[in-house]
């Protein structure tokens, strides 16, 4: 298993707390990919957030690529993310000052990757943007703005990738190719993917299908 959760629980709020997660069991294996259905406000972002590394649980276990995520502080969640963990969110967060080349490679280099730019450019190529390179993210559509978000999530070949309604900026027609792309390169590079979404039929596409209600796993 590359993920395994045990009694997840997320408490947030002082004076008066609010409890998110409620006690979640779960565990993926690698190469599967699962999708976290539910409506707004049943606990699929702040779960995935805590397996992501991007939000500690209030108690619980979480491994994940085989690193124990909960005993660790937040500069030890960023060192674990780096090279296992690649995140795909329905904002872009592209940098407005840098090409799309830059965007993909600059953070490889950061983690001291080899051949940082030319896997930027491979990757992208690979998502169909090998002759935007050199475009900036506000002279791209929606569309390309979200393959370079991808090529940027993929290009250190990731364990595990996780989607937070990744189309959910998009119309419908490019958030479906976006989808199929985003599927694609989950099959090419052998990567896990987890992938929240409110779409029964997109969610029909994955391995297997998490239903969360009242942070708590559903069925």
């Amino acid at each position: 298993m590359v993920i395994r959760a045990t009694d997840v629980r997320l408490t947030l709020g002082g004076a008066a707390p609010v409890e998110i997660l409620k006690g979640v069991d779960l565990s993926v294996a690698q190469g599967e990919s699962v999708a976290l259905l539910g409506a707004s406000g049943s606990g699929k972002s702040s779960l995935m957030a805590i397996l992501a590394g991007l939000e500690r649980p209030t108690s619980g276990a979480v491994e994940v690529a085989g690193v124990d995520f909960a005993a660790m502080d937040e500069d030890g969640l960023a060192i674990a993310r780096r090279g296992r963990i690649g995140i795909v969110l329905q904002a872009f967060h592209l940098l407005p000052t840098m090409t799309a080349i830059e965007n993909v490679a600059v953070p490889m280099e950061l983690a001291g990757a080899d051949d940082a730019t030319g896997r930027a450019q491979a990757e992208l190529a690979a998502v169909g943007l090998a002759h935007r390179l050199g475009h900036y993210p506000a002279q791209l559509s929606g569309g390309e703005q979200q393959r370079v978000a991808i090529a940027r999530a993929l290009a250190p070949r990731p364990r595990i990738v996780f989607a937070d309604e990744p189309t959910g900026n998009l119309d419908a027609a490019t958030g479906q190719r976006i989808m199929d792309l985003l599927f694609e390169r989950r099959a090419d590079t052998g990567a896990t993917l987890l992938v929240i979404t409110h779409d029964p039929v997109l969610a029909r596409r994955c391995d297997r299908i998490v239903a969360l209600a009242d942070g708590r796993i559903a069925a």
